[in-house]
């Protein structure tokens, strides 16, 4: 925790010393980076991934305890 606050407090003096005008190149760079093609085929790329994932993850039936790691009384279903 204390870690965090201290990056906090580190990027924030040094944002502030780099000014509003480094901040306006960095804004710039990354506009145009994300106007980039290859950028934008890849980030669908990506978001396709991710979607099939997602989806393939909800469809699996919910997994069954292997019977090799049950005891005796579980597979029993009359001690139930």
């Amino acid at each position: 925790m204390v870690r965090l606050v201290l990056g906090i407090a580190v990027g924030y003096v040094l944002g502030a010393r780099a000014g509003r005008e480094r901040y306006e190149q960095i804004k710039r760079l990354t506009a145009r980076a994300a106007d980039n093609p290859a950028v934008q085929g890849l980030a669908g790329f990506v978001r396709a991934k991710a979607s099939a994932i997602l989806r393939s993850g909800r469809r699996h039936e919910p997994r069954r305890p292997d019977p090799a790691y049950l005891d005796s009384a579980d597979l029993d279903p009359e001690r139930v």
